[in-house]
């Protein structure tokens, strides 16, 4: 059986997580929302305490955790400021994990020091115009000039685009290998030909900054590259296995965020002579958000449980991410009822989370994608005999 006890390191990291929402997240995140402005200084706090690179060795500058103590801390973050959470997943499980899992001795002493502290800010580029949950379709190219690669393409809904000092890059180099012909390339945002587009005026998690991102004839040099020839579509999908638990667990703390604001104003709001958490029709609500939001942690805590173990947690992943965010889409809207009227004006903070919620459903792999991977499992046998948690 699988318990998740916590222990005294992981709940310290969840109260410092805790304490950081409500003091330094909390007071602007409205303000931050309506005006679309990126989270610059309380990002900088991130790094200071280590919540950017917290899976990264110590020997890079990291703090060397485990995924679940991660998972617990993008989980408080979010149910507070869900644009925040977002900055600090790409950076921790696309960027920093991806390179120190696969990148070079070099690759990882030059960036990882770096983006670990938040000194730097990383992003990964892999979305393109025309293709998406198709990440087979790369238009982007990178053509071998012996000791370098020429970058052309452009690159969709990048996150962390305008802030970002490296790119990890994913471009065709053999359109004829098919998939096996993708390599991944480490860019920075300074070298000639990076052209930033504008900010994408978005629904949800206004603060971060998504942007399309411009190559053209983008010098790399061939020691940028991750990993052996043709290794870039496995690199992005091995990468975007383990980013999904830490979307997961960014949806799992928007519905339980959604549900403590809630729960709190159903005990405080009036009607009909009493509370009304005492009505049978609200207390019943807030019975299944509290059932279904501990089902999302269970299988979120699960995933990020069996990658700290070494095991495959593929379909894990992909089980908490689609229930999480379907989850978090749900929650949002009980919440946004509970609240009445007042759920419908910025000031009680849910029908941000409302929105925010939404995305969850779509970044780093659809809920309809995480349903083709469980339905693939199930159709391989890999559900049966269940498994045994």
């Amino acid at each position: 059986m699988m318990h998740f006890q916590l222990t005294e390191e992981q709940r310290a990291v969840q109260e410092a997580a805790r304490d950081f929402t409500q003091r330094t997240l909390k007071p602007g995140v409205i303000d931050r929302d309506r005006e679309m402005r990126y989270p610059t200084t309380e990002v900088r706090e991130l790094g200071a305490l280590g919540f950017l690179g917290m899976m990264v060795g110590p020997e890079y500058g990291g703090g060397g955790m485990d995924t679940l103590s991660y998972v617990l801390a993008i989980e408080e973050i979010s149910k507070i400021d869900a644009s925040c959470s977002v900055i600090m997943s790409v950076n921790n499980s696309l960027v920093c994990w991806g390179l120190e899992t696969f990148g070079s001795e070099a690759q990882k002493e030059k960036y990882l020091p770096k983006l670990s502290t938040g000194e730097w800010i990383g992003a990964f580029c892999l979305s393109e115009p025309e293709a998406g949950s198709d990440a087979t379709s790369q238009r982007t190219t990178a053509i071998d000039h012996g000791d370098h690669y020429i970058l052309n393409g452009t690159k969709n809904w990048i996150t962390n685009g305008s802030t970002s000092k490296v790119h990890l890059v994913i471009a065709q180099t053999d359109a004829g290998k098919g998939h096996k012909g993708i390599n991944a390339f480490i860019v920075e945002a300074s070298q000639a030909g990076v052209e930033i587009g504008a900010k994408e005026d978005k629904l949800g998690i206004r603060a971060s900054d998504t942007h399309s991102i411009t190559y053209t004839d983008v010098h790399v040099p061939k020691e940028n590259r991750i990993g052996e020839d043709g290794f870039g579509f496995k690199f992005a999908m091995k990468t975007l296995s383990g980013g999904r638990i830490g979307i997961a667990a960014q949806a799992l703390g928007i519905a339980a965020g959604a549900y403590e604001l809630a729960l709190a104003y159903a005990q405080e709001r009036v009607a009909f002579g009493k509370p009304i958490m005492q009505h049978q029709a609200i207390s019943f609500k807030l019975a299944e958000m509290a059932t279904e939001i501990e089902a999302a942690r269970q299988l979120v805590y699960y995933a990020a449980a069996l990658k700290d173990r070494g095991q495959n947690y593929d379909l894990a992943g992909s089980m908490a991410k689609q229930y999480a965010a379907d989850t978090a889409m749900k929650q949002c809207v009980e919440a946004v009822q509970i609240h009445g009227g007042y759920g419908y004006v910025k000031e009680y903070h849910v029908e941000r989370l409302m929105r925010d919620a939404k995305i969850t459903q779509i970044y780093e792999g659809t809920s309809e994608i995480q349903k083709l991977v469980i339905s693939r499992a199930i159709l391989k046998g890999a559900l049966y005999p269940p498994a045994v948690l």
